[in-house]
């Protein structure tokens, strides 16, 4: 990270760089910029929805390396360095990923407005445990708010693409 001066403002700016969905970027931010702010306003990547931005919902879910965090509670500049997958790197080559394809089969979603997030902390699940039980689901989810659903197809839309990854590596 590269403290970036500018003679025009006295607030401090930073370069950092950030691999978003497989792409390197440098951005200049300062200091209290959120994560969030830097993916929807800076690289347009508006599927990381902005919500309560304190945390609660989960809408605004990202895989850090790998982990889910809510990223209204992450700074840009805690970023810097690290790999950041947002729902608009999940699929790949034009093919859905299984828990994408999964929320559709199931009629997991209603607004569609918590989709990405819970997409999100879906695959962070299904990296760290394949074999989920609906219990493992639910405590996975539990960060990520729905106001249209009672969460029922959601489970069962995991529980669908973990069944399905198992299928195609034959476990």
């Amino acid at each position: 990270m590269e403290q970036v001066r500018d003679n025009k403002e006295s607030v401090k700016r930073y370069a950092i760089e950030l691999t978003v969905n497989g792409d390197a970027h440098t951005v200049v931010v300062k200091a209290n910029t959120l994560l969030v702010n830097v993916l929807r306003d800076g690289l347009g990547l508006t599927g990381t929805k902005k919500a309560c931005e304190v945390g609660d919902c989960g809408s605004c879910t990202v895989l850090l390396d790998g982990e889910p965090v809510d990223s209204c509670l992450v700074l840009a500049v805690e970023a810097d360095g690290h790999e950041i997958l947002t729902v608009e790197g999940v699929a790949q080559n034009s093919q859905l990923d299984a828990v994408q394809q999964a929320f559709i089969d199931k009629a997991a979603t209603q607004c569609g407005f918590c989709t990405p997030g819970m997409v999100l902390s879906a695959k962070a699940l299904l990296s760290r445990n394949p074999q989920p039980t609906e219990q493992d689901v639910r405590e996975a989810l539990a960060g990520n708010l729905c106001r249209c659903t009672g969460y029922v197809n959601i489970v069962r839309a995991v529980l669908a693409a973990a069944t399905k990854q198992a299928s195609e590596k034959g476990v």
